[in-house]
């Protein structure tokens, strides 16, 4: 891919002020690592000395997905994000899937908007502008918002870059190229609580989790690895009847047929819906005890300034604290 040759590194005169919450580069971090994940070759379990050697590492694909907020004023928050597919052969979005993705999320938070979209890579693609020309039917003004995957540990700054585009006359042609913006990060306790949470995510001595959340991911993990290899040898053993390998058994048969016709159940609306409120009531609960907790620790922290105060007022007179 080729660079933008005209991308300009200097801060926008639209005067715009960008707020750019963590819950978004998470999303960004875990959509590039599960691509990346996947597009990895297989290890092989052979030790034997005359094995052939790797196959030479391919870069991991770009990954592309839009980011939500709201604008008051001149102030831009971004506060969520969503993947896309994009076909990169064509550098086309898939459109039908987008006006779906942002429908879902309109009905859980009605107040955002599609501000712009995200990717990855050390720099501005020419291609980008091709996206970012196909979403100013949703936003006149996207944000193009820049995940460096590439990991330098002297460096302190975020790996983050936000750009707007600007018309500019180049050799008397009128050309939309990528600007530099800077921007801020914007917290609340929630996300404070749930990325200290993350960072702190790592498996322990004995190669088990060392949080309730990683082992229940681990959990998940397992139960689909056993059901995707029940599936693959029901397939198999299908595919063996097909083919006269094995005798046709019609209460299997009948079986698999019956399990088959519940599939369409989980792609109604209805569905759709009640899976949103049931993911809405547990992040709900989950809010609900992170400020229980808060709530219990700032009760400890009162109790011991009132008594350090009380012990204060016996000797000099002082009023407690709270």
């Amino acid at each position: 891919m080729k660079k933008m040759a005209s991308s300009s590194s200097s801060s926008l005169s639209s005067g715009l002020t960008f707020k750019l919450h963590p819950l978004v580069i998470v999303n960004i971090s875990d959509h590039y690592t599960r691509v990346k994940s996947q597009s990895l070759p297989p290890h092989s379990s052979c030790s034997s000395d005359a094995s052939p050697p790797p196959p030479p590492l391919t870069p991991p694909p770009r990954v592309f997905g839009c980011v939500i907020g709201v604008q008051r004023g001149r102030t831009v928050e971004i506060f969520n994000s969503f993947e896309l597919l994009y076909d990169s052969s064509t550098h086309s979005l898939d459109r039908a899937f987008l006006e779906k993705k942002q429908e879902l999320y309109k009905k859980v938070f009605p107040n955002f908007y599609v501000l712009g979209w995200y990717s990855t890579g050390s720099d501005a693609q020419e291609s980008d502008m091709i996206i970012h020309k196909a979403l100013m039917d949703i936003n006149e003004s996207p944000v193009y918002v820049l995940l460096n995957p590439s990991i330098n540990p002297a460096q302190k700054d975020l790996p983050i870059t936000i750009y707007e585009s600007e018309l500019h006359v180049i050799d008397g042609i009128p050309q939309n190229i990528f600007v530099r913006s800077s921007y801020t990060i914007e917290t609340v306790e929630a996300e404070r609580i749930s990325v200290d949470h993350v960072a702190h995510l790592k498996p322990s001595d004995g190669g088990s989790a060392a949080t309730q959340l990683a082992a229940h991911l681990t959990g998940i993990h397992s139960a689909i690895k056993m059901l995707n290899s029940r599936i693959r040898v029901l397939h198999q053993y299908l595919l063996a009847m097909q083919k006269g390998d094995i005798p046709l058994e019609n209460s299997l048969l009948r079986q698999v047929s019956s399990l088959l016709r519940r599939l369409p159940a989980i792609e109604s609306e209805k569905f759709q819906d009640d899976f949103l409120m049931e993911y809405n009531d547990t992040l709900l609960i989950t809010y609900l005890a992170m400020f229980t907790n808060c709530s219990s620790t700032m009760n400890e922290l009162v109790d011991k300034f009132n008594t350090a105060y009380d012990k204060v007022t016996r000797r000099g007179g002082r009023t407690a604290f709270i």
